[in-house]
């Protein structure tokens, strides 16, 4: 029988010197893809370099998630422990992706086996079942694109469970040197941003995997903007503070984050040039901000007249 639709194949079922026995059409077993003539086959291709930069996206989410309601919980309270709190969240973060690393096929490792992505469909293959005009009882549901899809819900499953069990015990401990007037705070957020960012991989997983270095050049640019801005840093001499610089390479590495995603794999050594651009925005703005002052304005403006 031939298989219908777009993401159906024949698993194998027994193979020896001799023949191989495949079954019926159908969806193919986790792990595996099918192939251009309908039959399963393993997923054991490492991960491209794109690959690894999407994930490290949505590894990313959750921690500047926790970053930012730790942030914003010290500003709402008044409360000190911000940097303790920021750490921990770090450690969990960095905890949650290597066990996820380690519990990934191939297990024990940190590598991983990859289907590879092919086009946008891949992510969605509920929506590209077999018409019911040839096969009625024929669905082909699977992870095309594995482990891209199922890695992120287990990393986040994972994220959660090392907060529940770690940061608790830590934040408790140093209460009692640190004033933290509700250190469950940022404990108490995250059971809310965790589930969206569960549903926002469920739905829009494929178009983050394509639209993600888009979001992080934006993203980097817009919240430096705001930063500078509202940090009031005028001259350089204003940046050289330890908060202020660290603030200023997240905001660098993100932007070279994005660069990188964005290079073609066929010319991506002729692409990390651009990289010298990372610095420009910011370095734009000390040498501008001085001739854009309101008030400079105003003034020149009265003098004119």
């Amino acid at each position: 029988m031939a298989c219908f639709g777009l993401y159906c194949g024949k698993t194998l079922l027994f193979k020896n010197s001799s023949a191989e026995i495949y079954g019926e059409c159908g969806a193919c077993p986790r792990g595996q893809r099918t192939n251009e003539e309908k039959y399963c086959q393993p997923c054991t291709e490492s991960p491209e370099l794109y690959d690894w930069l999407y994930l490290g996206f949505m590894a990313m989410l959750p921690l500047i998630s926790h970053w930012f309601c730790i942030e914003w919980d010290s500003l709402k309270n008044c409360s000190n422990g911000v940097l303790f709190q920021q750490a921990s969240a770090f450690f969990e973060c960095s905890m949650a992706a290597v066990v996820t690393l380690l519990v990934s096929d191939p297990p024990g490792t940190l590598s991983i086996y990859s289907c590879g992505v092919l086009m946008l469909s891949d992510w969605y293959t509920m929506l590209y079942n077999p018409s019911p005009d040839y096969i009625t009882t024929l669905h082909c549901t699977q992870e095309a694109v594995y482990p891209l899809y199922t890695i992120v819900f287990i990393y986040y499953a994972f994220c959660l469970l090392f907060m529940m069990l770690l940061r608790p015990f830590l934040v408790k401990k140093i209460q009692w040197i640190l004033y933290i007037p509700n250190p469950f705070e940022s404990i108490y957020t995250a059971l809310f941003f965790f589930p969206v960012l569960t549903v926002l991989q469920a739905v829009a997983g494929g178009l983050l995997y394509y639209a993600f270095p888009y979001i992080v050049l934006v993203s980097s640019l817009v919240n430096l903007a705001v930063y500078l801005v509202f940090a009031k840093i005028e001259i350089y001499s204003d940046l050289i503070r330890k908060d202020r610089l660290l603030v200023l390479f997240s905001h660098w590495f993100l932007h070279a984050y994005g660069i990188i995603a964005l290079s073609r794999k066929d010319q991506f050594e002729e692409d990390l040039i651009f990289l010298i651009l990372v610095p420009v925005p910011a370095f734009f703005y000390f040498f501008t901000t001085k001739f854009t002052k309101p008030s400079r304005i105003i003034s020149e403006g009265a003098k004119g007249q």
